[in-house]
């Protein structure tokens, strides 16, 4: 009776992270898919790419936007239902992207998913915390990782076979049943619950503790390390070392695809040696490949560059699924959202400042604002400004994460030793 029991627990818990999965692979698989549709939308619009752009900046500014109010939402109305609002908006979304008519209905509908998937990203991580076991809530977080992972890789690989088999639309007509999938699995598999009413600003307060806001700090400016890999990596290799598209793009997929296989394993060490210690080494691993990055592929070139990205990938991913862990471990069931939410607007903002703040960076090591026509030295020098100023980030945020646990530390002793001075 025992075994049917526990067989039947462990299929309803499958169902669950299934479900959770596939909204997390639909919210990245946002993220990236556009991309590789921008000329073709350039020529179908005859728009210049300034204006093209948008179509991925207005999911990514729409997902920054509103991942805290997803959270807050979920922590209110009851994360089930919100889930399934947010898959019921990137449907909506979706469909009115493949049916657009003109640029700036795309660029509106586009906004439109990006709100939806600020509901999946948020909830997902919210529900996953929610509903994994104390042993295995590690592996979920992980889990989520190399899902994240996965369909930020899958989305240019996708696109590049739609694109031009369907013309541009396919890129949103291909999520249409995804979306729709993700939405009755959630339906039947999700457990409900009711939301606990409007969250005060003094409870909200309550929840944002000295070691979640280094958790939150320590997210943003290791997301923007990990975007300067994907803007300065590019143009270091294929202008610093003159290497044809084609090889560039093998490169860059070599990050990804280590993130999609150190995920879960990541998770696994979260469970066994506890967030505190996973946390610590992701972020020693990612300081060592960040110096790594302004100083070895300068001196060995390409194997230089990929030995650099073994290095701080796993990191990344060690980071992740013990931040997160660690940043919902004590924080109440109708407070997951709120917190998820958190996280993902610190992610946002630190991609967000990896864009566009290293990217200024790099182009004032080069030297000249028009990168595609520098000499290669010049290339060379603003990839290690680059990446001696991420990894002095990495080394403030170690620092930060070391301050945050002593004094938590320095917390817990008082509130131990307070009942025994008042006797």
């Amino acid at each position: 009776m025992e075994h049917a029991e526990t067989r039947t627990k462990d299929r309803k818990q499958s169902g669950i992270t299934i479900t959770l999965a596939l909204a997390m692979l639909l919210a990245s698989l946002g993220t990236s898919i556009a991309n590789i549709a921008l000329p073709a939308l350039a020529e179908a619009f005859s728009a210049p790419f300034a204006e093209v752009q948008a179509v991925v900046v207005s999911y990514l500014a729409a997902l920054t936007v509103a991942v805290v109010i997803a959270g807050r939402l979920g922590d209110n109305h009851g994360t089930k239902p919100m889930l399934l609002a947010g898959l019921g908006l990137f449907f909506v979304g979706s469909l009115v992207c493949g049916l657009a008519q003109n640029l700036w209905s795309l660029i509106c509908a586009r906004a439109l998913q990006g709100i939806g998937a600020a509901f999946l990203m948020t909830l997902s991580m919210a529900l996953m915390r929610q509903t994994a076991g104390e042993a295995s809530v590690g592996r979920a977080m992980g889990l989520l990782g190399t899902v994240s992972a996965l369909g930020t890789a899958l989305g240019p690989t996708l696109g590049g076979v739609l694109v031009p088999a369907t013309g541009w639309r396919g890129i949103f007509w291909v999520q249409l049943p995804l979306a729709a999938i993700a939405f009755f699995l959630a339906f039947a598999m999700l457990p409900n619950d009711a939301g606990k009413g409007n969250t005060s600003s003094a409870s909200l307060r309550s929840v944002l503790t000295l070691a979640l806001l280094p958790n939150l700090l320590v997210n943003l400016l290791v997301a923007t390390v990990m975007m300067t890999t994907l803007v300065v990596g590019p143009f270091y290799l294929g202008l610093g070392l003159g290497l044809k598209e084609t090889m560039v793009g093998f490169l860059m997929a070599i990050g990804p695809v280590i993130s999609i296989f150190s995920g879960i394993p990541s998770g696994r060490l979260v469970d066994a040696w506890g967030s505190n210690r996973v946390l610590a080494t992701g972020l020693a691993l990612m300081a060592a490949g960040a110096f790594l990055l302004a100083f070895l592929p300068n001196t060995i070139g390409v194997v230089g560059y990929v030995l650099s990205i073994i290095v701080l990938t796993p990191g990344y991913q060690l980071f992740q699924a013990a931040n997160n862990t660690a940043a919902l471990a004590d924080v109440p069931t109708d407070r997951r959202g709120t917190v998820s939410g958190l996280l993902g607007l610190s992610r946002n903002i630190g991609l967000i400042g990896g864009a566009s703040v290293m990217g200024a960076v790099f182009a004032l090591g080069v030297g000249t604002q028009d990168i595609a026509h520098a000499a290669p030295a010049a290339i060379a020098i603003g990839m290690q400004l680059a990446f001696l100023l991420a990894g002095a980030m990495i080394t403030v945020a170690i620092g930060t994460n070391v301050i945050a646990r002593r004094s938590e530390r320095a917390s817990l002793l008082a509130t131990a030793d307070q009942p025994t001075q008042e006797s």
